[in-house]
């Protein structure tokens, strides 16, 4: 970033904890963060109200059936576009400098091309974008000559790390990465059948959505990054570690071959990821607290319970066998988190819901864009069929 110039940015997923995150950063940062844009899937009066507070002159609802409402409470200077055509048009608007999305599910993957394909950078804090089309995305950057900025904590802080040594991957033995381990990290897995829908969503560190909060709970969060750190990183599924750590202080580690192990500490902000992925390559004080070594008591780690909580095991399997399994996995667990939540099905069905769609995806090595797509279809198909009669 170059001093005395704004980078201008288009937020897709405003009204949602990252975007709203991203917002404060912006305000924090006036002087060198301006936001051109601003898309929400269906919050009309947080939209707008985020609308007058930055005077964007571009605004995307997702919901077409809300535009009338929403051009009711805006000035008629500001464009409204619609539906996914309209996070398009924001992707690549033409004063825009990087797209920032944080979009839930795979709406947000077309928009991210469309920005790389317009030469933005693509701030990335939608795992799914990664997840299910890591290669054709990292590909088309590479052409592009855009950049890819990790807004995730665990990415981020890897990204931090690994300053200075971005070329061979030979250096690097393992990128570990942090997990709180959720509320039920000490629950005995015959209790985890009892785990309600509010129990779920009390994440002991993290304010989050409700998906990514229940995601954490069954640390498909976790496997969802570790696929992720592949593409990012450019580093083999077998060198990609998780490890829980309560306290939610080192946001994830690089261990080096030498035995060297750099770590990315802060608070649990989401401000600070946020802040770096928009401010990258000079860091800028923004208002962020930063940690009082003197008020920390301890710093917990420990591995993760594997056969009680699937997740990890589920994630590297589709990240070893690449194709469109990482594509189905994600779309299983999209499913049956909404099941859960509508009291369709118990907490460990969860994991039976993914471990049922992999088991019965057809996978296809190296897929295009378009059998990635039809790949999440039929898993959505296969993982709304097992918790209509959970197992």
């Amino acid at each position: 970033m170059t001093r005395g110039k704004k980078r201008r940015v288009v937020l897709l997923g405003s009204t949602g904890s990252i975007g709203v995150s991203t917002l404060k950063v912006a305000k924090n940062l006036r002087n060198e963060i301006e936001i051109v844009g601003l898309a929400a899937c269906s919050n009309v009066a947080k939209l707008a109200e985020q609308a007058l507070a930055t005077g964007v002159q571009n605004v995307a609802i997702y919901d077409k059936s809300k535009e009338k409402e929403l051009r009711a409470l805006l000035p008629p200077s500001v464009k409204i576009h619609t539906g996914a055509e309209g996070l398009n048009a924001l992707s690549e608007l033409s004063e825009a400098d990087v797209v920032l999305v944080a979009i839930v599910g795979t709406a947000g993957l077309q928009p991210a091309l469309t920005a790389i394909e317009a030469g933005k950078d693509l701030a990335v804090a939608s795992k799914e974008i990664l997840v299910m089309a890591g290669e054709i995305i990292t590909a088309k950057a590479s052409e592009k000559g855009v950049r890819i900025l990790p807004v995730d904590s665990e990415h981020n802080a890897i990204f931090q790390c690994l300053e200075g040594h971005r070329g061979p991957d030979r250096e690097i033995s393992r990128l570990i990465l942090t997990a709180s381990g959720g509320p039920f990290r000490e629950t005995p897995a015959e209790d985890l059948w009892n785990v309600t829908l509010e129990m779920a969503l009390k994440h002991p560190t993290w304010d989050m959505g409700p998906k990514i909060t229940i995601d954490s709970a069954t640390l498909f969060n976790k496997g969802l990054e570790m696929i992720e750190a592949r593409w990012l990183f450019g580093i083999g599924m077998d060198r990609i570690e998780a490890i829980i750590h309560p306290q939610s202080i080192v946001h994830s580690m690089v261990e080096f071959i030498d035995g060297s192990v750099l770590a990315q500490l802060s608070r649990a902000d989401m401000g600070f990821p946020i802040q770096y992925a928009l401010t990258y390559p000079a860091r800028l004080g923004g208002g962020l607290k930063p940690l009082d070594f003197t008020e920390l008591s301890k710093l917990e780690f420990s591995p993760p319970r594997l056969e009680d909580f699937p997740a990890l095991g589920l994630a590297r399997e589709a990240g070893l066998t690449g194709g469109t399994l990482p594509a189905v996995f994600n779309a299983a667990n999209e499913v049956a988190v909404e099941n859960f939540r509508s009291g369709n099905i118990k907490f460990p069905h969860i994991w039976e819901c993914v471990r049922h769609a992999m088991n019965d995806a057809v996978k296809t090595e190296t897929p295009t864009l378009e059998q990635i797509l039809e790949a999440d279809k039929s898993a959505r198909v296969s993982a709304g069929s097992f918790c209509r009669n959970p197992a």
